[in-house]
């Protein structure tokens, strides 16, 4: 048995995770951003990773603690929203502005109060019960990261990361950054790689805690990851870098930049797969 990945993209986001869901099975996973990240560091600059982009299975949750502390939870490997089904409740839940299910104004996705509280803890609304670390503990590193985990950042840290085309040597000590790439070592192994390929001085880091309109609802977004096809890299500074020519970095600042939850996706899927029944490794040239 091998592990092999596949891309699975849509125009209505739902479906998209199903059929990645569907691929990965009991014995795969649908890849988080740290695992994005991990894979291209890892690949060639000519490799599908770096040219295109992907909606992790990531989330970043903006709740607040019993103390009446706000906190964004990161949960890789799947979240609040780790399901087709989630997705569409979020869809298809009331416009009205106190709709429990519904979207903010910035277009997250609000999180029931139970929710919130579960997510808080590592709970999770399938079953599972996944560790949470605490930004301090997790930026110092962690020995055995699983495949399913969390990190609570205090929001007003948060808030003070970097935000738009930052220089690589800022971002290695950003915390969004190193919670969003799986820690300090991971965070800096692929601003090593990204900065090499286009040879340029910043790279595009967005995120939206500055501009939430109601930092009082419980919401969560998914942080994307941009890519191109050889152009430009992330290095102006006018914010309007999108396009297979051109790459705004990670993450997203408005609906805009990818912090919508109603985009299209494509999710990247890993499951174990047997070669010789196969026949995706056969070469079918005579001779």
């Amino acid at each position: 048995m091998r592990m092999e990945a596949a891309m699975f993209y849509d125009s209505y986001l739902p479906d998209a995770l199903r059929r990645a869901l569907e691929y990965a099975g009991d014995g795969g996973f649908v890849a988080s951003l740290p695992q994005l990240l991990k894979a291209r560091v890892d690949a060639d600059y000519d490799n599908e990773l770096w040219s295109n982009w992907f909606f992790p299975y990531t989330e970043e949750n903006l709740v607040s603690t019993p103390g009446g502390n706000r906190v964004i939870v990161t949960v890789h490997g799947g979240g609040v929203f780790s399901t087709p089904e989630r997705y569409e409740r979020l869809f298809r839940a009331s416009t009205d502005r106190n709709s429990e299910y519904g979207f903010t104004g910035l277009f997250a996705g609000k999180l029931s109060q139970r929710e919130a509280h579960g997510v808080l803890a590592g709970r999770m609304p399938d079953g599972a019960e996944v560790p949470v670390y605490g930004f301090d503990a997790f930026r110092r590193g962690i020995d055995t990261l699983p495949r399913r985990y969390a990190v609570v950042t205090d929001f007003e840290t948060a808030k003070g990361s970097a935000c738009g085309y930052i220089d690589f040597d800022t971002l290695r000590d950003d915390p969004v950054m190193i919670v969003r790439a799986g820690g300090a070592e991971a965070a800096s192994r692929y601003l090593d790689k990204a900065q090499v390929r286009n040879n340029t001085s910043k790279m595009g880091s967005w995120h939206p805690f500055n501009n939430i309109d109601t930092p009082d609802q419980a919401q969560t977004r998914v942080p994307a990851l941009a890519g191109n096809r050889g152009g430009a890299g992330s290095e102006d500074d006018d914010g309007h870098l999108y396009g297979y020519d051109t790459d705004y970095g990670i993450g997203g600042d408005s609906w805009f930049h990818s912090t919508s939850m109603i985009n299209v996706a494509r999710y990247v899927a890993v499951a174990p797969r047997d070669p010789a029944t196969g026949v995706r490794h056969l070469s079918f040239m005579a001779g």
